[in-house]
């Protein structure tokens, strides 16, 4: 079937020059792309993130989305217009827009594909730009990768062009190496650095060792898993400490080579609605950091089975793009505050007890004053008996001649 033919993505990585490679003839692909029946209906994600309700809010209006992958079909009728002029490290094409395997174009529409008449089916981000970075054609088929990649030390190097030259606000890395990498980790960092948000797939080696994916693994960079839609995490999923949220990814539905639609799965299927949803933020709070955007996304995402603030199959919790553009964060933690004086006594008490003392006060003054005058009053008592009893003659001794 053609999803199995497009469930992961490998070590892979891409190839970026400070000056482009020099043009070389148009690549010609192996195989012709035949056009794939179109989706009737809405999928079953677009049912749930729900792209129509988001539009009031943000459409990714102004926002560049590089897509490092396999390349971008500008051609299919939902991306056409959308795609601009990218750069091709794998076969110097130069444009970034051919794609001979589908994941590069199935990744994009799922970010901006734009609505059609005859399909249900769009992309979060309908009006963002898709900036294509052209670097592998590898993917997994019967357990055997297949097709041509780039080296880790291109990969980096197309990070820092889609940055550079590409002008990008998101960067979607589809793109899973087992092996760290310095060049590629230094890369990720200038990103964040400038303000670019990164969004990684997790990798699909759940079941086959689980080992540990790259970049989603370094800071700063958004790692996300895939959930069934069941809203459980699908089996192939990797799970670790590098998984921040999940999002629909087992299968969903993306546009085909030349027209039409395909069902895929894949974590590398479920990063492109957190790479979309970080878009749609860009332009709804242009000022938003990279640290901002992971913020919204893991403060709004919604509960994961099994509840708890996170875990290692579900990160923060299942993404939500209409609460990451409308709900209402608390500000960001700060330096504690100094601890307040508390009063402890009762207030009523308090002042009842400074009206007694007042009271205290007012009556030990009354008390002296009457103290006084009572001593004053016998003093004086004291002085007119004395003078009348000597006819108020002088107090002086006799004298004799």
């Amino acid at each position: 079937m053609v999803w199995r033919r497009l469930v992961a993505v490998t070590a892979v990585a891409a190839a970026l020059l400070t000056v482009p490679a020099p043009a070389q003839a148009k690549v010609v692909c192996q195989t012709v792309a035949q056009p794939k029946p179109v989706a009737s209906g809405v999928p079953l994600e677009d049912q749930m993130y729900d792209p129509k309700r988001l539009a009031p809010f943000a459409t990714g209006a102004g926002v560049r989305v590089a897509v490092i992958d396999s390349g971008v079909d500008a051609t299919h009728p939902q991306l056409r217009g959308h795609v601009t002029q990218g750069a091709d490290f794998l076969h110097g094409e130069r444009s970034g827009r051919q794609d001979c395997n589908g994941h590069g174009t199935a990744v994009a529409s799922i970010i901006g594909a734009i609505p059609a008449r005859n399909t249900g089916f769009q992309g979060l981000a309908p009006d963002a730009v898709i900036v294509p970075v052209r670097i592998s054609e590898q993917q997994e088929i019967d357990g055997k990768a297949v097709g041509d990649r780039g080296t880790p030390a291109q990969f980096a190097e197309a990070i820092d062009w889609a940055v550079d030259q590409g002008d990008a606000d998101v960067i979607n890395l589809s793109l899973v190496m087992t092996d760290d990498n310095d060049a590629v980790r230094r890369a990720v960092e200038r990103a964040v650095a400038r303000g670019v948000v990164v969004v990684a797939a997790a990798g699909n080696k759940a079941q086959d060792g689980n080992p540990t994916p790259f970049p989603a693994k370094y800071d700063g960079v958004i790692g996300v898993g895939a959930t069934t839609p069941n809203g459980v995490r699908a089996p192939f999923s990797q799970r670790g400490d590098y998984v921040d949220i999940v999002a629909m990814g087992a299968p969903v539905t993306a546009a085909a080579l030349a027209d039409g639609h395909a069902p895929v799965q894949g974590t590398s299927f479920s990063a492109p609605f957190v790479a979309a949803t970080a878009a749609l933020l860009k332009q709804r709070f242009p000022n938003i950091t990279p640290q901002g955007v992971e913020r919204r996304l893991t403060a709004t995402a919604d509960p994961a089975p099994g509840g708890g603030p996170r875990s290692l199959d579900y990160g923060f919790g299942a993404l939500n793009p209409y609460r990451a553009l409308t709900a209402n964060l608390a500000p960001a933690a700060g330096p504690a505050p100094p601890p307040e004086v508390v009063n402890l006594n009762d207030p009523a008490a308090a002042a009842l007890e400074a009206r007694r003392d007042r009271s205290r006060n007012l009556a030990m003054i009354f008390a002296a004053v009457g103290v006084g005058l009572v001593l004053l009053l016998g003093l004086i008592a004291a002085i007119v008996r004395q003078g009348r009893r000597r006819g108020w003659s002088p107090a002086t001794g006799g004298h004799t001649d």
